[in-house]
């Protein structure tokens, strides 16, 4: 008699495809020490790696990384790229170090990351890898005494939307979608060895104050905020552009459906007058005519993008700010004693 507990592989199969949600990534000190060395040698410019790891139940771990090479326009970055790529995952499967791809990390200034290249990079990374995250590293935002490190993930209402190219209001309605639900920040976990860890210890001063300490303390927030502004009003027409978009669209939309109400009455007179000299009448629809066309409605996501670029900007400029003001207090209460 067979037993009823015993469940056959493909089952097993089924029931393993259903992926807990990620919770959290785990990176090792090492990885962010080598992520931070790479983007502030070539700050401003951005720059790119590749993260490695292990995917773990609920759990990200980011094991290891390697920058990519930064090439001239007029070379073949493609193909060199991914010939890198392998030869580097080559190189270290060799020497037994983790060589799994679990996503890429980059630089960005001042926060400007939420492009659809950045899309298009996940959509490129889900074709082949279950689940990848994008690390994004702000080194003009570190400068503020502040790790601007996050982590972050397409949400798959939006990657199933963006599969169907369709972000229509109608269809953004009735997935319930809207511009903060395009991206999801996953928290970080930074983890070390108990050898680091205790070497960590013993190279610890025994002042409790810290550079980054100092770092807070830096009064001189005015260029950071200039660029932020200045950013913000770029991000500000660039939405102006698109709503005006929209308004020749709708403009457009009602003027169409006016034609083809003068057409549809017009037509229904002639019908009338055929009817009574005993004539058939004609289709109330013409396909052929150019006011029956459906006008194509113009894409959300851009403007999507702009909302959560100019709200970004507008969090950095508010957090710096009150770290002014703070400062400022302090500064006067210092000076008043």
């Amino acid at each position: 008699m067979a037993n009823p507990m015993a469940r056959s592989f493909l089952q097993v199969a089924a029931t393993e495809e259903v992926a807990t949600p990620l919770r959290v990534v785990q990176i090792e000190g090492l990885v962010i020490l080598k992520i931070i060395k790479h983007c502030k040698e070539f700050s401003p410019a951005l720059v790119t790696g590749q993260l490695l790891g292990l995917d773990v139940g609920s759990v990200l771990e980011v094991t290891n990384c390697f920058p990519f090479p930064t090439r001239e326009e007029d070379e073949e970055i493609e193909a060199d790229g991914a010939n890198y790529q392998l030869e580097m995952m080559r190189c270290l499967r060799e020497v037994n170090v983790d060589n799994n791809t679990v996503g890429w990390y980059q630089s960005t200034f001042l926060g400007s990351y939420q492009t659809v290249e950045l899309i298009e990079t996940f959509m490129n990374y889900q074709e082949n890898i279950r689940r990848c995250v994008c690390i994004i590293y702000d080194p003009s935002r570190s400068n503020q005494g502040v790790l601007a490190l996050k982590a972050l993930k397409l949400s798959d209402s939006f990657m199933e939307l963006y599969r169907s190219n369709n972000f229509t209001g109608e269809k953004l309605r009735e997935k319930n979608l809207s511009w903060v639900d395009i991206f999801e920040e996953i928290p970080i976990k930074v983890s070390n060895s108990a050898l680091i860890s205790a070497f960590m210890t013993e190279l610890e001063a025994d002042s409790p104050v810290t550079q980054c300490d100092y770092d807070r303390l830096q009064l001189p927030a005015n260029p950071f905020m200039e660029r932020n502004v200045e950013f913000l009003i770029e991000c500000m027409d660039d939405l102006s552009v698109e709503q005006q978009k929209f308004q020749f669209y709708y403009r457009s939309l009602t003027r169409q459906q006016a034609q083809q109400q003068a057409w549809l009455q017009k037509r229904r007179t002639e019908n009338a007058m055929r009817k009574a000299a005993g004539e058939e009448p004609l289709p109330e629809e013409d396909p052929t005519n150019p006011i029956f066309k459906p006008l194509p409605e113009p894409s959300r996501l851009d403007s999507y993008l702009i909302t959560n670029q100019i709200a970004n900007y507008c969090n950095q400029i508010n957090g710096v700010a009150g770290q002014s003001f703070n400062k400022l207090h302090l500064m006067k209460a210092l000076h008043d004693s």
